[in-house]
């Protein structure tokens, strides 16, 4: 039953106790801390503390460590605090020029951010391209291991974060886990995207298997924020020769994005790096 009018809802005491979990955990040496250890730091009984943390490990925001039967943050709790920043630079600074981008290559592209184990469809161009074949793009989720978006992305974070979201994946039950479990493919996928720069993939993905597609990571101090891919019909081109043609204007955006992310932190402009083959 709703209260009347002017009165305070009641304070849900375990959303409380769940974000002091998740603070203390944030506050702990190394990011690492026990049921004992969490216990002590927010005064809940240590029954308490484990159904807390059965559930937010259930919903992904922490990950228990079996050697030692400790918690640590878990990929998932970045979209707290990532989804607050995320639509400014988005939209004030990348919407533009994916406009650019699309009148240069006329095929669209997507902007996408990591969610959990999948690609979040941020900003597009589809809905403007006149080779578009999907519309409705925006928070569409895309798989990180069968797109080129994710392979971009998950090639050139962090190693902690990409070893966090390989745990997320293998931990699932579909054909993206049993791919994940091949580790020697994977970091052969990995490093032929480092080392050409750029992340490709041509019908991998079964829900979209007449597609193709390439993409760089936009990076800004020291990690990856997001990756821009430009989208086509497999059958149109190979990827070499859409990597031919599109790499530089796709290469040019992406540093235009990352040059005015710094200008927006130090309003200074950086000259641009230069681009593959330069």
């Amino acid at each position: 039953m709703r209260p009347s009018s002017g009165a305070s809802y009641r304070h849900v005491q375990g959303l409380s106790r769940g974000l002091a979990i998740l603070h203390a955990i944030n506050l702990s040496a190394d990011g690492w801390a026990s049921i004992a250890e969490l216990s002590a730091k927010t005064g809940l009984h240590r029954t308490t503390v484990r159904r807390l943390l059965e559930t937010l490990q259930a919903e992904g925001y922490v990950r228990r460590s079996a050697s030692d039967d400790s918690y640590r943050l878990n990929q998932k709790i970045r979209q707290l605090s990532d989804g607050f920043t995320d639509d400014e630079w988005i939209s004030e600074i990348a919407n533009p020029v994916l406009g650019e981008l699309l009148q240069k290559v006329v095929w669209p592209s997507d902007l996408c951010t990591l969610d959990g184990d999948n690609m979040l469809v941020r900003e597009t161009t589809h809905r403007f391209s006149p080779l578009s074949f999907h519309r409705a793009m925006i928070r569409q989720r895309m798989p990180v291991l069968f797109t080129s978006a994710g392979r971009a992305y998950l090639a050139f974070c962090g190693e902690e974060e990409r070893r966090e979201v390989l745990h997320l994946l293998v931990a699932g039950n579909d054909e993206q886990a049993n791919f994940a479990r091949n580790r020697v493919l994977i970091e052969q996928l990995l490093e032929k995207v480092r080392r050409q720069g750029y992340a490709a993939n041509e019908g991998e993905w079964g829900q979209q298997s007449k597609i193709a597609a390439i993409a760089m990571p936009v990076r800004h101090k020291g990690q990856v924020l997001a990756s821009i891919n430009v989208v086509f019909l497999k059958k149109a081109m190979p990827v070499a020769d859409a990597a031919a043609r599109y790499l530089e204007p796709l290469t040019a955006a992406v540093r235009k994005i990352e040059s005015l992310l710094e200008e927006r932190d130090t309003g200074k402009a950086m000259p641009p790096e230069p681009l593959p083959g330069a």
